[in-house]
């Protein structure tokens, strides 16, 4: 088995590999809010109040910490349909719809709603690419794709490459699953769920800010803050398709010839 998977990927699934890396590569939230958009992004963060920014991380963990509930608790197994990606986005929009009209006042629960909603697209799309919705493990790795969309201007290529993201969640993800297999969410609280859930946050955060900064934007109102929801859930739905589809080659082929292949793209 060691030799087979020894080999360099090639034909489909090389294919498949720079398919997924070009999608984890892609630009940030902030740089496809202003092409949908047409205006700059630098507006919206004179609007933010000082004291929201300490808000981010708080409203983001809340957000996450509802999606966890939502990942253990009320997927499906394998073999449910999935949800149509037009539901996804009708879904999004309307969401967004409300946060536009409301403003940031709204943001909390705007959240909260876009993402179980983005939750559950990711877990359609990790469906699509073979995995087990109803094992734990998939569940938070659905989960594990919010952290892969946020970037920080003091991040470097090292902090920020998909490999790294991973390996720097990969224990808070594995005792995360152990804890809810042996005692479920009755312990919500649980340090070892409040530390998966912060190390998420600190990341999806990044993006939540600059959700917020663009809705902030007075003259956007209903439609503006439909349209930023869409991209906010196009932009986590390329992080999904990317993570899982270098997932399912690493299935195949072994996570080192994966990653090693990965990296000479």
């Amino acid at each position: 088995m060691e030799q087979m998977n020894a080999m360099a990927l090639t034909g489909t699934d090389l294919e498949d590999l720079k398919y997924a890396k070009l999608l984890l590569s892609e630009p940030s939230l902030t740089a496809r809010v202003i092409n949908a958009l047409g205006m700059p992004f630098e507006k919206g963060i004179g609007y933010l109040p000082k004291a929201w920014h300490g808000q981010i991380q708080k409203v983001s963990e809340k957000a996450l910490a509802r999606a966890l509930d939502f990942a253990v608790v009320s997927m499906g197994k394998k073999g449910r349909k999935a949800s149509t990606d037009s539901f996804h986005k009708i879904a999004a929009a309307a969401s967004g719809g409300v946060g536009g009209v409301f403003g940031l006042p709204a943001l909390g629960f705007d959240l909260s709603v876009s993402t179980i909603i983005m939750l559950r697209s990711i877990m359609d799309i990790a469906r699509s690419e073979g995995e087990d919705v109803s094992d734990i493990e998939t569940r938070l790795a659905c989960l594990e794709v919010f952290a892969l969309g946020g970037r920080s201007s003091a991040d470097n290529a090292v902090e920020t490459g998909y490999y790294a993201i991973r390996a720097a969640l990969s224990k808070a993800v594995s005792d995360a699953a152990n804890y809810i297999a042996e005692r479920g969410l009755a312990q919500r609280g649980g340090p070892v769920l409040v530390r998966l859930i912060a190390q998420i946050g600190s990341r999806f955060g990044i993006v939540v800010s600059e959700k917020a900064a663009a809705s902030a934007i007075p003259v956007l109102g209903a439609a503006g803050g439909s349209v930023i929801n869409i991209v906010f859930l196009d932009h986590f739905q390329d992080m999904a398709r990317g993570h899982f589809i270098v997932r399912r080659l690493e299935r195949t082929h072994g996570k080192d010839v994966v990653k090693a292949q990965y990296d000479r793209i």
